[in-house]
């Protein structure tokens, strides 16, 4: 699907950029850059409104030709967003955590610690301005990412984001997607649960779906560590926007 452009493109998620495979290596600091990408890492929580001020700040610059596209992997402070398709019925307890509207696609998630939220601020329009392939590039990220841990993320038709199967058949939530576009550049992204306090989920519907739960690494036995899941997907991004440079 080719989306004009609007501020409402985005309302999904996105990866993309690779010129060259980076080191395997775990950054020591907080920035790398390739010829295009700046690859961010924040070591400390960064609050909501700081870190959408700074996206959209950034959006301004690469849609000038001012800065180069960026991915950003940080924590959130423990918190609840609201998407453009929210319903106020789906925010269970609205005293449980700080609540903040979010110009992303998608209904109501949960940021906190032990969470790896990644925001990929990338030209769509240099790459075809496809969203709907933006969209399955991301979710191609997350499922390999995982895959490194041993473990299966699956789409699923209607439901976005990445699902795994447990034992009996249930199918939890491990990875969501909201992401926006304005002026063709992405911003928002996704979020990798690593080691969450998974009672937090009790405030909200997570995306809208009542009907299944949410999962996370520690959860399924697999300890890894927020520097292991870095890794993870900074390989993984590169290999899969090697493949499909235009998406």
């Amino acid at each position: 699907m080719i989306f004009r452009h609007s501020e409402d493109a985005g309302r999904f998620g996105v990866e993309h950029i690779a010129n060259r495979t980076p080191p395997r290596k775990r950054l020591c600091h907080s920035t790398a850059m390739t010829a295009k990408l700046e690859w961010r890492i924040s070591d400390t929580p960064v609050d909501y409104p700081s870190a959408v001020a700074e996206m959209e700040a950034r959006v301004r610059a690469i849609s000038e030709d001012r800065a180069p596209e960026m991915v950003w992997l940080l924590e959130h402070p423990a918190l609840y967003t609201a998407g453009t398709s929210a319903h106020p019925e789906d925010l269970l307890e609205p005293d449980l955590l700080p609540v903040f509207a979010s110009g992303r696609g998608g209904q109501y998630t949960y940021h906190g610690p032990g969470q790896r939220v990644a925001y990929v601020l990338l030209d769509l329009k240099a790459r075809g301005a496809d969203v709907r392939a933006y969209v399955h590039s991301l979710e191609d990220w997350l499922i390999r990412a995982l895959s490194r841990f041993n473990v299966t993320g699956e789409r699923r038709e209607g439901r976005v984001g990445i699902w795994v199967v447990r034992p009996g058949g249930r199918e939890d939530k491990i990875a969501a997607i909201g992401v926006r576009v304005r002026r063709w550049v992405s911003f928002h992204g996704v979020c990798l649960n690593v080691e969450p306090d998974l009672t937090h989920y009790r405030g909200i519907v997570p995306c809208g779906i009542a009907r299944h739960g949410v999962t996370s690494l520690w959860d399924l036995g697999v300890t890894a560590t927020t520097a292991d899941v870095d890794i993870a997907l900074r390989d993984t991004f590169f290999e899969v926007f090697a493949e499909n440079p235009h998406f």
